[in-house]
């Protein structure tokens, strides 16, 4: 979840939850308002029947009618139950019915004098009174049917007003939050684009003294220091290889004048020779740096051109034939290739070249019989290339790291080497969005596969 979406959904339950509590709130207060004034007119209803059993003589049921009449505070549904002191029924608003009545309510009444229950339906408001010095128990029962209905009535209101606010918070949150984040978002755009080969490039920074002008100004500056790590590493990786270059040509002239100028015994020549080969291998290491540091990945793209990859091995083949002479190259087109096929990628003819040339090496120095066997199989989405020889194969183990920096597997001991030539044949083929794996299905037999996309 991106950190807009969840500012936006922390904030709308904040803000939702503040609202229900807020709602809930006004609810109870009203509910607690209407009970409120509901006992006040129960007591009030109360008064009016004390003030009238007091002006009474002799209270009993024959003064229903003129109770009633005289009252000036009926309510809905309104049933009064007057009891005497030894709790019996003296007077009951309720006609033509049976009358019951709790008489653990009268008992209650004993203790507590007065008793609202709203509860009940309807509710209830008994009171113990003394007129006159004799005890009467007073109930009265009543519906607050205009208070339940405004309370039902605000409770759907308060429903409906939460639903309705929860949308309208939820939507302008997001808005609102996509609006104060459009200037980050900018700037995570803006530092997507920027990369290890686009150093150069400086995120606008506005006139602002915000987090976010901050943000982009100490990026900015962090990008000047890579850059200038980077600038150091590829010029020193440059002027070493070139400048390791040309002495180690000169050597490997003299090698090969004093070797023809001279007779030398066996053991000399074979000397003479491994000291040639080593610097070969050398020549080619810093040869292989230095075509890599004239090419940025991320640009490289712009700089392809078809090439012929037949064209690439062959010409790969015959610079290490130079120095490995007994190296004899099979090589093969798939029955299963497309007839129609033109056995072309897109790429950089110097590069590719490098690749088969380490590929190459590497099967003379490791092969038992000076043969390396080369397949090129072309199909609608691939055109793949397999690179056959057969000497000591790598062990499980070790393929894992068989393209790291300065990986030499056990079957190497003996032989020199700098263990970055797979390391760079894997590189420049990620530069092409390309892959190269390596198989060893039988004893002996070292397969390098590599898939170019079409």
């Amino acid at each position: 979840m991106s950190l807009k979406r969840k500012i936006a959904l922390n904030l709308s339950i904040a803000f939702s939850l503040l609202f229900g509590i807020v709602m809930a709130i006004i609810y109870v207060s009203f509910n607690s308002f209407r009970r409120d004034e509901f006992r006040e007119r129960f007591e009030k209803r109360l008064e009016f029947s004390v003030n009238y059993i007091s002006q009474s003589n002799g209270f009993n049921q024959s003064n229903p009618n003129l109770f009633s009449e005289t009252a000036d505070n009926i309510m809905l549904n309104e049933n009064i139950l007057i009891f005497d002191g030894k709790k019996h029924l003296l007077y009951s608003t309720i006609k033509d019915k049976n009358i019951n009545w709790d008489n653990g309510l009268l008992k209650k009444l004993d203790a507590d004098s007065t008793i609202y229950n709203e509860q009940t339906k309807p509710e209830i408001y008994a009171a113990l009174r003394n007129i006159h010095g004799k005890n009467y128990y007073i109930i009265t029962s009543a519906m607050d049917t205009s208070g339940q209905s405004k309370l039902d009535f605000l409770k759907y209101l308060l429903i409906f007003s939460y639903i309705m606010s929860i949308i309208l918070i939820w939507f302008f949150s997001y808005y609102i939050i996509d609006k104060f984040l459009k200037p980050l978002e900018k700037l995570k755009k803006e530092i997507s684009e920027v990369t290890a080969h686009k150093l150069t490039t400086q995120i606008p920074v506005k006139a602002s003294n915000d987090e976010i002008g901050v943000l982009a100004q100490s990026f900015n500056t962090m990008i000047v220091r890579l850059n200038d790590v980077f600038q150091s590493q590829k010029d020193f990786t440059a002027s070493a290889s070139h400048e390791i270059r040309t002495p180690l040509t000169r050597i490997a002239f003299q090698l090969e004048n004093l070797t023809k100028a001279e007779y030398h015994s066996p053991k000399t020549l074979s000397v003479l020779s491994q000291i040639s080969t080593d610097i070969y291998q050398l020549s080619d290491l810093t040869n292989s740096l230095l075509v890599l540091t004239k090419f940025d990945k991320e640009n490289i793209q712009d700089i392809y051109e078809e090439v012929r990859i037949d064209e690439v091995i062959f010409d790969a083949y015959g610079i290490v034939e130079k120095n490995f002479p007994n190296l004899k190259m099979d090589f093969q087109i798939s029955e299963y290739s497309l007839e129609s096929g033109q056995l072309t990628v897109k790429g950089v003819k110097s590069l590719l070249e490098v690749v088969f040339i380490n590929l190459f090496k590497n099967a003379a120095l490791y092969t038992e019989n000076d043969m390396v066997q080369v397949t090129i199989e072309e199909s609608k989405n691939a055109l793949t290339v397999n690179v056959l020889s057969f000497g000591k194969t790598i062990s499980t183990e070790e393929q894992s790291r068989l393209f790291d920096a300065f990986m030499r597997g056990s079957n190497s001991q003996k032989i020199t080497g700098s263990g970055l030539g797979l390391r760079i044949v894997k590189r420049i083929l990620e530069y092409h969005q390309s892959a190269i794996t390596y198989q060893s299905r039988y004893d002996n037999e070292n397969n390098f596969k590599i898939t170019f996309p079409l």
